[in-house]
C-alpha cells in the first residue's frame, strides 16, 4: 500500500512485512501487548478491566513519550486479521469490560475490515488515540467504533511542533474531535461505564498552563 492514513500523507511504501513512513510500520497491525488494563479512566476500565491492544509505532514524535519502545522502535509482533479478531475474543473471554485500541491511527485500513465483524460479547469499541488523525478517513469507521478517546495535546502550532513534531496537529485534531462528535455525539453511560459518545483528554505539560486555558476555551 502507499499510505495516506494520517495527516503526514506520507506516501509511504507498507507491506506486509515492511514500512518506509513516519511510522515505520508494516501493512499488518504490529501488536505490542493485549491484556486487561485496570488503569484508563474509570468508565472505561470499570471493575473488570479495558481489553486493551497496544499497537505499535505512532504518527507524533512526542517528547514525553512514555512508551517509546512500542511507539518509536517497533516493539511487538505483526498479527493477521484472523489473529486480531482472535485477540478480541481472548479478551472478551476473560470478562474485558471493552475493546480498546490504543494509538490505533496507522493501522486504520486493516482495524476497519476486522470492526465488521461481531464483536465478541457485543463489548463496545474504544478508540484512543493521540488524536492526529485525518476526518475523512476516520468517516471509514462510522457505525464500527462506540467510544472515541482522544487527545487534545495542543491547539497552538508552535507547541506542536516543539514537542511533537507536527505543528499542523491543531487543525487536525480539531477536526477530527468534530468527526468523532458527528458520529457517536455525547457520551453515554450504563452502571458506570461509557457505552457510546465521545471523550476528550487534554495533557497539561508543566510550564503550559497558558495552552491549557486555550483548549479549554476551544472546548
Amino acid at each position: 500500500m502507499v499510505c495516506d492514513l494520517c495527516p503526514r500523507r506520507c506516501g509511504a511504501l507498507r507491506d506486509e512485512a515492511h514500512g518506509e513512513g513516519f511510522c515505520r510500520m508494516p501493512a499488518l497491525p504490529v501488536c505490542a501487548r493485549a491484556a486487561l488494563h485496570f488503569w484508563e479512566e474509570p468508565c472505561i476500565s470499570g471493575r473488570t478491566g479495558a481489553g486493551t491492544v497496544f499497537f505499535s509505532g505512532c504518527t507524533l514524535g512526542c517528547v514525553f513519550c512514555q512508551n517509546r519502545t512500542i511507539s518509536r522502535e517497533g516493539a511487538g509482533k505483526a498479527l493477521g486479521e484472523d489473529e486480531l479478531y482472535a485477540v478480541f475474543r481472548r479478551l472478551a473471554d476473560q470478562g474485558a469490560a471493552c475493546i480498546e485500541l490504543v494509538t490505533p491511527t496507522q493501522f486504520t485500513h486493516v482495524l476497519a475490515r476486522v470492526l465488521e465483524r461481531p464483536i465478541p460479547g457485543g463489548l463496545p469499541v474504544v478508540w484512543n488515540s493521540g488524536g492526529y488523525e485525518r476526518a475523512e478517513v476516520l468517516k471509514g469507521l462510522e457505525g464500527k467504533v462506540d467510544v472515541y478517546l482522544p487527545d487534545l495535546k495542543y491547539v497552538t502550532p508552535a507547541l506542536a511542533g516543539r514537542y511533537s513534531g507536527a505543528a499542523d496537529y491543531p487543525e487536525h485534531a480539531k477536526s477530527a474531535i468534530r468527526e468523532m462528535v458527528r458520529q457517536r455525539g455525547p457520551v453515554r453511560l450504563e452502571n458506570g461505564l461509557l457505552k457510546s459518545g465521545v471523550l476528550i483528554r487534554h495533557l497539561i505539560l508543566p510550564g503550559q498552563v497558558p495552552e491549557a486555558k486555550a483548549v479549554m476555551d476551544w472546548v
